[in-house]
């Protein structure tokens, strides 16, 4: 079924909102502004009924998947359900209203949120010190290796080289070009580690440190973390903590003592907060002792009860955002760990190791494990037998959508054939999960049965399988293309 746009439902005198009468004196805007800035003719706006705006949204809502709706097993993303309380407490005016250019004393209360909170992931981490600044993830990897830069060029080291896993997240080594460094990749071993032989070799007087996601882009917790920091270490060089995966580590694993230097979380998939498309997002860095001094300006400060923004940092790597931060994401966060408390906290990351186990120990049998050792918060698996039998993992994730479910993350990590990458997170009930796990096993079934019928999947949703090689190379996403003619 098409949905019609709002424009198409608009017909001439409907109305769909009453404004109150004007309580104050009414000013013609063409005495405060040039008649060139002002429209001539009134704004073309949808002239609707309340029940059509509503039941066009709730509908657009159900086309759409999304956490409130059915489990959204993305590996790597972590995307739970995130608690309404958040979203009340973040959508009151004392908060909405507020306006980043208002002097210190005015907004006291945010400038507390802001402390809070990086003394609450200070806690967790282990670390000394944190800017809330980075807008994403990515934002927050490009501001670690700024940093490492800055420690670098401050000693004199002229240092070329930062390396990554080769099952690192794509953005690792895109932060290390823009950074001004060569990444060069450390092999994994079959079981899915850093390989420690092959890090050694590439271990030089150039490296400047080492970008290591805890648990690893596999799901698997990197055992031997503490000597690969002394390597690291021994040549100068600086560890970073890709804290995308932290959701499995809360109140168990504090990264300082760990050996990272900089340690990156994902206020947005972690501390709970909506994300997805591009933003809103917030990526901390947190950095110990040593490294306090080159964090971006401004940092909130307290002295005697009160709040202030410290500017005084010289050799600081500079401000890395417009403002002090995405407000509402860093707000929510603090709302979700002050619920929870640490012992809660801890027991999010048990509870999304237990299902993640569930998971592999329900679908194993099924589907090729990628690699054998039990995973922490998700696991990886590989979609070679289906394939031989003439289905891609692509095919499984589209036919997921007609049982209601949204797709793993597939074709990630790179170093996995066929890879289903499945986090199902500590949110989910045991019956979500079995539910998933059926459907899963059910679709391992229909492949054996008929597996043309699963490479044309989906059936049941809204727009039907799609011209992958004709999307690609004849891009175009307007809406009128797709309206039938009568």
């Amino acid at each position: 079924m098409n949905q019609a746009l709002l424009s198409e439902l608009s017909r001439e005198g409907k109305e769909g909102v009453r404004f109150p009468a004007c309580d104050v004196e009414e000013k013609k805007l063409e005495a405060y502004f040039p008649s060139d800035y002002l429209r001539k003719t009134p704004p073309d706006l949808p002239q609707v009924s309340i029940p059509e705006v509503v039941r066009h949204f709730v509908n657009l809502s159900v086309m759409n998947h999304h956490v409130d709706k059915a489990i959204y097993p993305l590996g790597s993303c972590t995307m739970k359900y995130n608690p309404k309380i958040n979203e009340a407490i973040a959508n009151m005016s004392e908060f909405t209203e507020l306006h980043p250019l208002q002097g210190v004393q005015t907004v006291q209360g945010a400038l507390r949120i802001y402390k809070d909170v990086e003394k609450f992931l200070c806690t967790l981490t282990g670390m000394a010190g944190f800017t809330l600044q980075p807008a994403a993830g990515s934002h927050g990897e490009l501001t670690g290796v700024m940093i490492m830069r800055q420690y670098h060029q401050k000693k004199g080291n002229k240092k070329k080289i930062i390396l990554i896993p080769d099952s690192a997240h794509g953005t690792n080594p895109a932060s290390v070009v823009i950074g001004g460094f060569h990444a060069e990749t450390v092999q994994s071993t079959a079981e899915g580690l850093v390989d420690l032989e092959d890090l050694k070799k590439k271990l030089s007087e150039d490296v400047a440190g080492f970008m290591l996601t805890n648990p690893n882009t596999l799901g698997l917790f990197e055992e031997r973390v503490l000597e690969i920091s002394q390597l690291i270490h021994d040549v100068d060089g600086l560890m970073y903590m890709d804290g995308a995966n932290m959701n499995a580590l809360l109140g168990i694993v504090k990264t300082a003592k760990a050996g990272f230097d900089i340690t990156h979380l994902n206020l947005h998939k972690t501390f709970s907060t909506p994300h997805g498309g591009g933003g809103p997002g917030s990526g901390p860095i947190g950095v110990t002792e040593h490294l306090l001094p080159y964090l971006p300006v401004p940092i909130v400060r307290e002295k005697e009860g009160n709040y202030f923004f410290d500017w005084d940092l010289p050799d600081s790597i500079g401000k890395i955002h417009s403002f002090f931060g995405n407000f509402g994401v860093i707000l929510r966060a603090w709302v979700y760990i002050r619920m929870l408390g640490e012992q809660g906290l801890k027991e999010v990351s048990r509870g999304a190791i237990i299902n993640a186990n569930y998971l592999k120990s329900r679908l194993e049998k099924a589907y090729q494990l990628a690699y054998p050792k039990t995973p922490m918060h998700e696991c990886v698996f590989a979609g070679d037998r289906q394939k031989a039998k003439g289905v891609r993992t692509l095919d499984i994730a589209k036919r997921l959508l007609d049982y209601g479910v949204h797709a793993p993350t597939i074709y990630f990590p790179l170093i996995v054939h066929e890879a289903m990458m499945i986090e199902p997170t500590e949110t989910e009930s045991k019956a979500s999960l079995d539910y998933f796990a059926d459907v899963m096993l059910k679709i391992d079934q229909e492949i054996d049965e008929n597996p043309e019928y699963i490479k044309n999947a989906p059936y049941t949703t809204p727009v039907l399988r799609l011209d992958e090689g004709k999307a690609n190379r004849e891009l175009n996403v307007r809406w009128q293309d797709f309206i039938k003619e009568e």
